[in-house]
């Protein structure tokens, strides 16, 4: 995976031949790695940094994961997605993810990841930089 951000929530990657199964195309798995990666770099781009909030105690954890397959990705193929994020609870974040082909621009899938914030023994906590997260 490249990955250079050039604009606010917005990753760019390259499919790596490893990634495609026996049909030639992405594994329907491997996509999660890509928006798990494209989360975790808008986190930086919002000032935030995945390791540093788990190091003070703070889990943001994935409880569910919603993927349209639109289109299949091929070895060599450029792509680029894009993040946004809007408040679900005082606890949930969904993370809504669009990764579009870059050759043309074509949506290849949609992607609503749900997140929420515990502590490190799994309750519930208010993850109180969410807040950066939201803003343009």
């Amino acid at each position: 995976m490249t990955d250079k951000a050039n604009k606010s929530g917005l990753a760019q990657f390259e499919v790596r031949d490893y990634e495609c199964d026996m049909q030639g195309i992405v594994n329907n798995a491997v996509y999660q790695n890509y928006l798990e990666h494209a989360r975790h770099q808008f986190l930086k781009e919002k000032g935030l940094d995945f390791a540093e909030i788990t190091k003070h105690g703070i889990y943001l954890v994935l409880i569910k994961a919603e993927l349209e397959y639109k289109r299949s990705l091929q070895s060599g193929d450029t792509f680029y997605i894009q993040t946004r994020v809007e408040r679900e609870s005082k606890l949930k974040l969904a993370f809504h993810q669009h990764l579009f082909r870059a050759q043309d621009d074509q949506l290849m899938l949609n992607a609503k990841m749900i997140v929420t914030s515990t502590t490190t023994d799994g309750r519930p906590v208010v993850f109180k930089q969410a807040d950066l997260l939201l803003t343009q």
